[in-house]
């Protein structure tokens, strides 16, 4: 069940106009911020991230901008359903039922673009994989299913800085985004998302332990996937 932000608490209501509460009745707000090409501040299911929409170089490079982050460092997306990321990802090579298993969850999934993706070029340039995550958490996939795209998400912190898990974490950070939507202290810590290679056939790589390490080798082991590096 989706950890829901419905009940969170909406404190700091009125700095600088930008702080709103994440809740459902804020997401069009938010989908506006992101068709205009802005920038906008939300919990997921593990830290606070920026996000905008990843189909727009502009609000891209805006990210790069804020965090003080090298184009070099790759970005993740963000989609609102299980079947959205066969629409920017290849995933006809992973077994029947492992997405399901796997999201919505503190994972993000390194796949292979493929011809086929709709993701701009100019996301993430000369890589030809991309992270996608379904955070289990309402606020956020409302968000991406309004826009009906997927949405760039990073970590809202300066580049090499401490995670934010409350928005007081990045409170010096709040003048650049559109709004900042307040989701209260995650309860996850600041280890953010397992990120996990799924870009090889019947093979996985674990790229950062993340939140969830354990859980996710275990359901990758039940879909008979063996960790890269390892014998046959």
């Amino acid at each position: 069940m989706a950890w829901s932000l419905e009940k969170s608490d909406a404190g700091v209501e009125t700095h600088l106009g930008v702080v709103r509460p994440a809740t459902e009745a804020h997401a069009e707000e938010a989908v506006g911020a992101l068709r205009a090409g802005k920038v906008i501040a939300v919990p997921t299911d593990t830290l606070y991230g920026f996000a905008c929409d990843a189909c727009s170089l502009e609000a891209v490079n805006r990210i790069y901008e804020i965090k003080g982050r090298k184009h070099t460092s790759p970005l993740a997306v963000c989609v609102g359903d299980i079947p959205d990321i066969e629409r920017f990802a290849v995933t006809d090579h992973l077994p029947h039922g492992l997405l399901e298993a796997l999201l919505p969850g503190p994972v993000t999934l390194v796949l292979s673009r493929g011809e086929s993706s709709i993701l701009e070029k100019s996301l993430n340039p000369g890589l030809e994989s991309i992270g996608v995550r379904v955070p289990d958490c309402n606020f956020i996939r409302d968000i991406a299913r309004k826009l009906g795209s997927a949405l760039a998400l990073t970590s809202a912190n300066l580049s090499g800085q401490p995670s934010s898990v409350s928005i007081k974490d990045f409170e010096n950070l709040w003048e650049h985004c559109a709004y900042v939507y307040n989701g209260g202290v995650l309860p996850s810590g600041r280890a953010g998302s397992t990120v996990v290679d799924l870009t090889k056939l019947d093979r996985y790589k674990i790229l950062r332990p993340g939140s969830a390490r354990d859980e996710t080798v275990a359901i990758l082991g039940r879909f008979s996937l063996e960790e890269e590096g390892t014998a046959t």
